[in-house]
């Protein structure tokens, strides 16, 4: 078949609806590597599906069977989690020495509020250190009163 329409395929399937999702479907196994049942030719695999069910390569009802499954939840196949959440035995409050929420939950660092250190007692009479000009490159320590006393004069 050197072009493949959509009326060829019609043939075999009932609407154009059903193509499409059977087309899909034989395009996702050809994906995982099941073998093509005609020639690739350089074809893309949704080519290569559309001529398979032109053809009659592939049973209809297979794929319509293969949908459905491939769309139902297969509860066996789950994965079982583990309890992450054990009450007791838990080696991070052992660990952990930050703060602790209201409701217990560790207050992580990142989350943690940023705490502005208040200041300390006397803290009007800061040192500041100033050169004074006498070449013995000694500092002194001068209060903030004394620097203001100092403007006065």
């Amino acid at each position: 078949m050197a072009r493949v329409t959509v009326e060829d395929c019609l043939q075999q399937v009932d609407n154009q609806y059903d193509l499409v999702i059977l087309a899909k479907e034989r395009t996702l196994q050809l994906g995982v590597g099941d073998p093509a049942l005609v020639p690739i030719d350089n074809d893309k695999r949704t080519v290569l599906a559309l001529r398979e069910i032109a053809e009659k390569k592939v049973a209809i009802k297979d794929l319509e069977e293969s949908t459905i499954d491939r769309m139902r939840d297969h509860p066996d196949d789950a994965v079982e989690q583990e309890d992450f959440d054990s009450p007791e035995g838990d080696s991070f409050e052992d660990i952990y020495q930050g703060e602790v929420s209201k409701s217990g939950q560790a207050i992580l660092p990142s989350k943690r509020s940023r705490k502005i250190p208040e200041p300390k007692a006397g803290a009007e009479n800061l040192d500041i250190d100033i050169d004074d000009d006498e070449g013995d490159d000694e500092i002194a320590p001068v209060t903030v009163e004394a620097q203001v006393e100092e403007k006065k004069e």
